[in-house]
């Protein structure tokens, strides 16, 4: 059990290598003391393991910590088939919304609301969805499916939907890529993405849903240069864009996490690169793989979370409206086919 639970836990996401923790990682987990852990298929085995292992975290930093997953639905989904059910893929939702609006939205929430059910059972309680990112024609396919259209009002109008879902069921989402990653080229997984659009172009388009869904709790910021406003820096990195557009242009207060510092777009070694996305004004860095020697350079580059971030950090809970979560995806399924 953690001695100082006064103390504020360190501004990281760790995520495990595997479905349990071993002695090493849980004691590391103990005495660093990181915000939270994500989880990804390689810890998702069976029910049983899977809340064992929330469990297991949450005894080593001896608190209610969060435990992120990225859960989209479609083949961006960690628990999975036939295992845990298969969800719809938010482009699936974007297709019937140029058919039938109203149902198109109604069913997001409805999926939202069921991946919020499943996650909230297993003890997962963030989930980094949905995408607001509006793909473009030529862009590199990594957001694809993962969309729910280029149209900024069907994708606010659908991110919002799930958003609503979501938190319904207990569970908060995490709006991504901030300010936007459909334009991109190259995927940040491998390249550093520029996207050398006009400022008021991508305030019109890319920045819009992300200025809509500002009141959301939790978003997670692209590994991105965006030349308009840091022609140097990816946005992850650059304090131009977290706190001068991220903050005050599209009005979001909610918690900042970066994504994944072992991405090939960031530059540095690790340590470095977690000092940076920290210096630029994010709440989170997010460290998604390694073991305890990685984890270990990590923590001793970064900082216990600030006032600011604790702050954003408490959230108002809801009455838990949960679902049927088979019954919901196989209505999902009827209606998203028909």
């Amino acid at each position: 059990m953690n001695t100082t639970p006064s103390a504020a836990p360190l501004a990281v996401i760790f995520g495990a290598p595997g479905p349990v923790l071993t002695r090493a990682q849980f004691d590391f987990f103990r005495d660093a003391d990181p915000l939270g852990l994500i989880l990804f298929s390689r810890n998702c085995e069976t029910p049983d393991q899977l809340k064992r292992l929330c469990e297991q975290f949450r005894e080593a930093v001896g608190r209610e910590a969060p435990i992120l997953i990225d859960h989209e639905g479609g083949e961006h989904q960690r628990m999975d088939p036939p295992v845990w059910p298969a969800f719809p893929a938010p482009a699936a939702f974007g297709r019937l919304y140029a058919r039938d609006p109203a149902r198109a939205v109604e069913l997001a929430r409805l999926n939202g609301n069921a991946i919020g059910s499943l996650l909230c059972d297993h003890g997962i309680d963030v989930d980094c969805a949905p995408l607001l990112d509006l793909p473009v024609a030529g862009a590199d396919p990594v957001i694809g499916e993962r969309a729910f259209g280029s149209a900024p009002a069907q994708v606010i109008a659908l991110g919002r939907a799930f958003t609503d879902g979501m938190l319904a069921a207990g569970v908060t989402p995490v709006i991504k890529h901030i300010p936007g990653h459909g334009r991109a080229l190259v995927d940040s997984h491998k390249q550093l993405p520029t996207v050398d659009v006009p400022l008021d172009e991508l305030d019109r388009t890319d920045f819009a849903p992300f200025r809509a869904l500002a009141d959301a709790p939790w978003g997670m910021v692209a590994h991105i240069v965006y030349p308009a406003i840091d022609p140097e820096r990816p946005a992850s990195t650059s304090q131009a864009i977290v706190e001068g557009l991220i903050r005050k242009r599209l009005g979001f207060g909610g918690v900042l996490i970066s994504d994944c510092i072992y991405m090939d777009a960031l530059a540095g070694d690790l340590p470095r690169r977690c000092a940076d996305v920290l210096a630029a004004g994010m709440d989170i860095a997010l460290s998604s793989h390694g073991d305890v020697e990685d984890w270990t350079r990590i923590a001793a580059a970064a900082r216990p979370l600030t006032q600011d971030a604790q702050q954003r950090l408490v959230r108002r809970r809801t009455t838990q409206q949960t679902v049927d979560v088979e019954r919901a995806v196989r209505e999902l399924t009827r209606q998203l086919a028909a």
